[in-house]
């Protein structure tokens, strides 16, 4: 796996028929899949705002460059990397590399105990501007970016022996409750359905809208 400034590079291989859950994480993910049997082919996922079931093959390979929040490419980089895809790190180090604002924005919108108002205000704009550049970049709404930042940040923690309502708390949750209500928009389970599932839990802890150059990696 690698984690470069513009792209996290994972990895993943089906070895049976399966559906696979992918969890809202504020990116999209540029996917390299060679289904069995049938020919390579590449694809940009979209933002996802609920957990969205995928239906895995036996024996489909996928290489994933998942893009930093709020990035995504052009048909015409897909297609260069669908004719060699052995280029695609070098591809997409050079076409996403010279970032906009854009990662600034998502950054303070991201930020612990932010507020869509709080993070305009940091970046001398108003709401309105700040709504309407991340719609005319066709980019999800300021508090997409805001409350997944926070319900990831809780699910992080989730491993920890603290309480439930410790971590609610801890990550700007009014109650327990506004986090659970917050953990099934997201995630479509439980704080405490969670605890019980490390891998999914490894799974939001992969560098993403919060964690970025964060150290915890594994693939999907």
């Amino acid at each position: 796996m690698v984690v470069d400034s513009v792209f996290f590079q994972w990895s993943c291989h089906s070895v049976e028929t399966q559906p696979v859950a992918v969890f809202p994480d504020g990116c999209r993910d540029v996917l390299i899949i060679h289904p069995p049997g049938a020919r390579t082919f590449v694809t940009l996922t979209p933002f996802d705002f609920h957990p969205r079931p995928v239906a895995l093959l036996r024996g489909t390979a996928i290489t994933g460059y998942r893009l930093r929040p709020g990035s995504a490419v052009d048909q015409p980089v897909l297609d260069a990397i669908a004719a060699d895809s052995a280029t695609a790190p070098g591809i997409l180090s050079h076409d996403i590399g010279a970032a906009d604002d854009v990662g600034t924005v998502i950054d303070a919108l991201a930020l612990p105990g932010a507020s869509v108002g709080g993070a305009a205000r940091s970046l001398g704009t108003s709401v309105r501007t700040l709504q309407r550049h991340l719609a005319g970049l066709h980019l999800p709404p300021p508090d997409y970016w805001r409350l997944l930042a926070r319900a990831r940040r809780a699910a992080a923690v989730l491993a920890d022996h603290a309480s439930l309502t410790d971590v609610a708390h801890s990550t700007g949750f009014t109650d327990q409750a506004h986090m659970t209500r917050e953990f099934v928009r997201w995630f479509g389970q439980t704080p405490g359905g969670l605890r019980r599932r490390p891998k999914v839990l490894d799974m939001l802890r992969q560098p993403a809208l919060g964690n970025w150059t964060g150290e915890q990696i594994s693939t999907r």
